[in-house]
């Protein structure tokens, strides 16, 4: 599957996967959307999926990205904490 998204910090893409993967509470990265996709009845496949709305395409985006930001924003606190 081919990713068109780029990240600034490419050796961060294997830690980011691995966060996508607890969010979700998957065995591996590569079913993480999958998975979230039919939490939210979203009839996302492997390959082409031009049918799907915005909105359908929206709730598996949202559900990963918004659980991975309030992760990523848990573990910030909790270091903040630490160093104080």
């Amino acid at each position: 599957m081919a990713r068109r998204n780029k990240i600034l910090v490419p050796e961060a893409r294997e830690a980011m996967d691995q966060l996508k993967a607890k969010v979700v509470q998957s065995s591996s990265p590569e079913n993480a959307k999958f998975e979230a996709a039919t939490e939210v009845g979203v009839p996302l496949r492997k390959g082409y999926n031009g049918q799907l709305t915005s909105e359908q395409a929206g709730k598996v985006g949202g559900r990963l990205g918004g659980s991975m930001v309030r992760e990523l924003v848990k573990m910030a606190q909790e270091n903040l904490r630490k160093k104080q």
